[in-house]
């Protein structure tokens, strides 16, 4: 999984790089190092399709590992420069 993070980082460097689905099966430390191969993006909170990590151990885990969180954007922008990038 970090391999196929670090290499999605380097192919696609603007790209969000999202831990999802299986993501609580992994400890806080391969959650680290993930972050640290290049995901940049997680779902968290409410199940959606499978389960997701506990709001508050995420915001623990943000807190030991000295990540900030940034609030999320449901802006069209990202999809327009997306699509500009492919021209589409």
């Amino acid at each position: 999984m970090i391999r196929m993070i670090a290499t999605a980082r380097m192919v696609m460097p603007k790209a969000m790089v999202r831990l999802s689905a299986g993501r609580v099966k992994f400890s806080m430390p391969e959650q680290a190092l993930c972050f640290l191969a290049g995901a940049n993006s997680i779902f968290t909170g409410e199940k959606l399709l499978t389960p997701n990590n506990d709001f508050d151990a995420d915001q623990l885990m943000f807190k030991v590992l000295g990540l900030i969180p940034k609030a999320p954007s449901f802006s069209e922008e990202p999809a327009k420069a997306y699509k500009e990038s492919v021209g589409l």
